[in-house]
């Protein structure tokens, strides 16, 4: 049997589907035998009866975090592992991150309804780590914006073409999100005794235009111990890049460890799956073995 780790997963705590519960049946069910759950700047996921839920389902449960950073070209995520889940200061970083998205959500739907379009704003404020995504799909699932969406492009649009037309920087709702950057994320997830790593950077070549040379200036500068290197990346337009081995590689240049991760949101039975068992990738056990102990505690 292909052993599987996933160390990439989000839950309803973000913007995932599934509860932090439903995660762990969904890996127990693909025989994945460890996983991290990686909420958009929350660790609300995590507590001791989810750790024992997971140890009742052989999953072992490695707590980990997604931050979001801001270069002065794009927004880079920072993964954040084996922090100290009791470090108070650490909380109350991510807290003020996840504040700075509510403020957001109200300047943004402003000017949403400002060009016409319908905002569940009081529903989305609900969401404690409420992200663009949240509210693009909100505005494309609303019926009362259909009219106005089939006006504005020919079709109702997926969240992701109405955040690149509507909703990104020289864009008519463009609004600039209080945010830390990469390198700052670093320190603090190093201040909490965590490892850092640097999230897909396959998917800031193909969807921001970086180069290599641009990713290679953010490491350089940010200083992460690890790559997600082992990430399969898929555009809007629903085609599927594994550059794996490209950026293992590109991890060994510079003295970088690697890890892996689906970056499940939810089963659209187009992007990776928990433990990508609805793809033909896997991982050798010295592999999986190798993530593992280069993300232990320090």
């Amino acid at each position: 049997m292909t052993r599987r780790i996933d160390l990439h997963i989000h839950t309803t705590m973000s913007d995932g589907f599934l509860t932090p519960k439903e995660v762990i049946d969904e890996a127990s069910k693909n025989g994945v035998s460890v996983i991290a759950i990686a909420d958009h700047d929350t660790i609300e996921a995590y507590n001791d009866e989810l750790f024992e839920y997971a140890k009742s389902k052989n999953v072992k449960l490695i707590n980990a975090v997604e931050m979001s950073t801001k270069t002065k070209k794009v927004g880079i995520h920072v993964l954040g592992y084996n922090y100290d889940l009791s470090d108070e200061k650490f909380k109350g970083r991510l807290s003020k991150i996840r504040n700075a998205r509510h403020d957001y959500l109200h300047n943004v739907a402003k000017k949403l309804a400002e060009l016409g379009y319908y905002i569940n704003v009081e529903e989305l404020d609900k969401i404690d780590a409420v992200t663009k995504a949240h509210i693009a799909l909100d505005a494309t699932s609303n019926p009362k914006n259909k009219e106005k969406l089939l006006a504005e492009f020919g079709h109702i649009p997926n969240k992701g073409e109405f955040i690149e037309t509507i909703m990104n920087e020289n864009c008519p709702a463009y609004v600039k999100k209080e945010s830390v950057t990469p390198k700052e994320a670093a320190e603090i997830i190093r201040e909490a005794k965590g490892k850092v790593v640097l999230a897909h950077p396959v998917a800031y070549e193909h969807e921001d235009n970086l180069t290599d040379e641009d990713i290679l200036d953010i490491v350089k500068d940010m200083k992460p111990d690890g790559l997600e290197a082992n990430y399969l990346y898929v555009d809007r337009n629903n085609n599927k890049f594994d550059e794996t081995a490209k950026w293992n590689e590109f991890a060994k240049e510079n003295n970088l460890f690697v890890t892996v991760g689906s970056d499940f949101h939810n089963k659209d039975g187009i992007r990776p799956e928990i433990g990508f068992v609805n793809t033909n990738f896997t991982l050798s056990d010295e592999k999986i073995d190798e993530i593992l102990n280069n993300l232990r505690e320090l």
